[in-house]
């Protein structure tokens, strides 16, 4: 009896939060997520009342008209201060991209199968009544119209998967939060002044300079007025708190009167800095996947000295920092349901990075590196995204702590690797030591924080089984019909598997010309309707440009789309190549009649069963499948490297783009779309995800698949190669289970050269019964794919696709 008491006394390994964060964790969870209005409206306002000034003034104006006006509130458990919307967890609305889907689903968004959000009565009123002013008014609206006659069909079907394009903007950045604690945005202000004083006006583009300079100073002083408001909100409550609440608000007051407008000097003046930049770039764009960057590295130099001097406990850190997490939590997104196909769970790929190594190439690690792992580990929310940087230097009791998180089963931390990443870096022209210096960004795909432009990835989806089925149909897609490409053949009538391969390679070529012009498109009415200026000033260069990041201003810009089903791809050239050309088992007519019924007859059952279990499978280290995708990924990579974005050639370096695999939760969506594959693969179900192998496909243990993996070529897929793992809680319960985890990683990065991997540390049997009985499993969070989400609010599509998940023993 006395040993069962003491086993749940026993403290977690990373200990608990503090009574009051506990409290605060448990409000925002409990909070359901409402539409808010409150930001469309000032939004509105300001654009009807400055609709002649240009659009980076405007864009500047209407910022500062929502942080002047926006309801402000200071939770009693929080020490950090700063919210998105009139409640957390709320969503705002940014009709300046579109109101079409929020006002098409307003009756709808509480009945969905995930994501559900809830909306008052007055709240939807509030959104019609501004609705006429918006319609042809807003970034899809006009994005719309400027993409040609010649890609309307990708866009009638949705091929591309561009509807979180053109309902939202970009971000999938990390801005100079180094900068920005060091100087301020006080400096920031000064050295637009000076660019602005050093125009020579009689040159034609520094008029639009001077108004994009004039612009960059609107949002510094409205940033400033923001946080004063919080400051004078602070003293307010403090006059009826407790004595201890109202020391606690009046050092808020004191910090919120002083950052991000002043350099920070102590570590909750930092993170208080961080968090209202981090916020306030939400509320200017609903683009996602805005990251914190190298966390530990800049943050690190405060906490630091406020320990040496006495200022802060160990455990204060982490209280601060749990707190800073759970703010992080109640930023909120809402998407269009076609949307959340893509990005179940409603994520917002706010990644910290850590580890990895120091612009002079020696280990990062330090010791708030070690308190960023406690802090997510005592709040165990799906946000932030954490990711650690792994190097061949990384010690193992570094590595120890990391496994103890993931052990923890909410998909945390997922590792990305130094030995590929930083060389791949510097082959396309990033300097040496920004290449150090890269950050994860949203989910896998890594940048240089405060120098990269947007979308490192996240462009266009290309759903490779679905290019396949159109190369094989002569250029038209079996689902609807509808002519993609000029066609290369029907199946029936290919002589050889090398026909087959050829037209694949013209079919994804002049697909991926198509992705090309659509994506050009989109960002052109970025550029020219929804300039980010905040955004823009805190990355370089804009300010020494003069020009806003989709005008050219960061230092490098690159970017990459989204290859889907790269699984299912493999298994079915292995299937056709095999089955078809080479062992005469399958006739083409009857795979083909196989296809097109979704294996309905007795024949195509059978049929089905041999390209199951008679074909040699992607992830178990076989060089006859995995060689086929490595070619058939080749004609991709080759083609899209020819296609220059709209920065190119305006100022960074690059202006090009390259693959990348981090699919999110687009293999559900995308899945949804595409009928029957030669891999077995029945018709509308969800597609393999990532870089991983299709579901329970991976027969050869992990070892086999990470060898499948590293033989993509990850030094050209710089947009990222996700690989998602699951493993029985019980596969690592004893210290030696564990050790072999670490081994397996660093044989993985070190030899194999692999590029990043994540674990789902949950049983199937758990999963199972939180579908059969969401309320017993509230807090269960798992990983979807570059980031985790709670399961319960996730689609029950979704959820089925991650139950399916290969469970591996170490």
């Amino acid at each position: 009896m006395n040993a069962v008491i003491k086993e749940k006394q026993k403290k977690p390994y990373f200990g608990n939060l503090t009574g009051r964060m506990e409290d605060y964790r448990e409000s925002v969870l409990t909070a359901k997520p409402y539409i808010c209005a409150e930001r469309a409206l000032l939004a509105t306002e300001a654009y009807k009342e400055h609709q002649n000034q240009p659009n980076v003034v405007k864009r500047a104006l209407m910022l500062k008209n929502i942080l002047e006006k926006m309801s402000i509130y200071i939770e009693d458990e929080t020490m950090i201060v700063g919210n998105q919307a009139a409640s957390n967890r709320d969503a705002p609305i940014f009709p300046e991209y579109t109101l079409e889907f929020v006002l098409n689903e307003l009756d709808l968004f509480e009945k969905r199968d995930g994501d559900v959000f809830y909306i008052t009565e007055e709240t939807k009123e509030d959104l019609r009544s501004i609705a006429s002013f918006w319609e042809n008014n807003n970034l899809r609206a006009r994005a719309g119209a400027l993409l040609p006659d010649e890609v309307s069909v990708f866009m009638e079907t949705g091929f591309f998967g561009m509807e979180g394009k053109m309902n939202s903007g970009d971000a999938h950045l990390a801005v100079d939060y180094r900068t920005v604690l060091e100087v301020g945005l006080v400096g920031y202000r000064e050295r637009t002044l000076r660019a602005k004083e050093n125009l020579d006006l009689t040159e034609p583009e520094s008029i639009d300079k001077y108004q994009f300079y004039q612009a960059v100073l609107i949002v510094l002083d409205a940033v400033k007025l923001y946080a004063e408001r919080f400051s004078a909100l602070a003293m307010e409550l403090a006059g009826g708190a407790d004595p201890k609440r109202k020391a606690e608000l009046l050092e808020i007051s004191r910090v919120c009167g002083k950052v991000p407008n002043q350099p920070a000097e102590t570590f909750l003046e930092a993170i208080q800095s961080v968090w209202f930049i981090q916020l306030i770039l939400q509320i200017e764009s609903n683009g996602h996947s805005l990251s914190y960057g190298r966390f530990d590295q800049y943050m690190y130099p405060y906490l630091k000295a406020d320990i040496d001097s006495g200022k802060v406990t160990e455990g204060e850190a982490v209280e601060l920092l749990t707190n800073l997490w759970i703010k992080t939590l109640t930023i909120n997104k809402v998407r269009s349901q076609a949307h959340t196909f893509s990005s179940a769970g409603s994520p917002l790929y706010q990644n910290v990075t850590i580890g990895g190594q120091t612009r002079e190439k020696e280990d990062a690690v330090n010791e708030l590196s070690y308190l960023v792992l406690q802090s997510v580990a005592q709040t165990k929310l799906p946000q932030p995204n954490l990711t650690v940087r792994y190097h061949s230097g990384l010690d193992n009791r570094f590595m120890n702590e990391c496994i103890e998180v993931m052990k923890l089963g909410f998909g945390m931390p997922a590792f990305n690797n130094d030995e590929i990443i930083i060389p791949s870096f510097i082959k396309i022209g990033v300097t040496e030591e920004d290449a150090y210096d890269y950050s994860a960004i949203g989910c896998v795909e890594t940048a240089v924080p405060g120098k990269w432009g947007y979308r490192c990835t996240g462009m266009s989806y290309m759903n490779f089984p679905k290019i396949l089925m159109i190369a094989m149909n002569d250029g038209i897609d079996p689902v609807s019909g509808k002519r993609f490409v000029k066609g290369y053949g029907h199946f029936n009538e290919m002589k050889s598997f090398e026909e087959l391969q050829a037209a694949w390679d013209k079919t994804v070529r002049e697909l991926t010309r198509m992705s090309v012009i659509v994506e050009n498109a989109i960002d052109l009415g970025l550029e020219r309707d929804v300039p980010d200026i905040l955004c823009s000033a805190l990355t370089e260069d804009c300010i020494g440009r003069g020009k806003t990041l989709k005008e050219g201003g960061a230092v490098y810009d690159f970017i990459s789309g989204l290859q889907v089903g790269i699984a299912n791809l493999a298994d079915s050239l292995a299937a056709i190549k095999l089955l078809v050309f080479e062992e005469g088992k399958v006739t083409q007519t009857e795979l083909w009649e196989a296809l097109m019924t979704d294996y309905e007859s007795d024949r195509s059952k059978e049929i089905q069963q041999m390209l199951i279990h008679d074909v040699p499978k992607y992830g178990n280290d076989d060089d006859y499948t995995d060689d086929l995708v490595t070619k058939a990924y080749d004609s991709y990579i080759e083609e899209v490297k020819k296609y220059p974005s709209t920065r190119f050639g305006r100022g960074p370096i690059g202006g090009t783009r390259y693959s990348g695999t981090s699919s999110i939760s687009a293999n559900v969506g995308q899945g949804k779309g595409t009928m029957a594959t030669p891999d077995g693969r029945n018709a509308w179900v969800p597609l393999a995800e990532g870089c991983s192998p299709s579901h329970n496909m991976d027969k050869n243990g992990p070892t086999s698949v990470l060898k499948s993996v590293s033989k993509l070529r990850t030094e050209e897929i710089i947009g990222g190669v996700l690989l998602n793992q699951k493993v029985n809680p019980q596969t690592l319960a004893k210290e030696e289970d564990k050790q072999k985890l670490i081994m397996l990683l660093r044989t993985f990065f070190n030899r194999l050269q692999g590029y990043h991997i994540q674990y789902n540390v949950v049983s199937r049997e758990t999963l199972i019964d939180a579908q059969e009985h969401p309320e017993k499993h509230r807090d269960l969070i798992v990983r979807v794919a570059g980031y985790s989400a709670f399961f319960n609010v996730l689609s029950k599509a979704t959820q089925d696709d991650i139950i399916e998940r290969t469970e591996h023993v170490l």
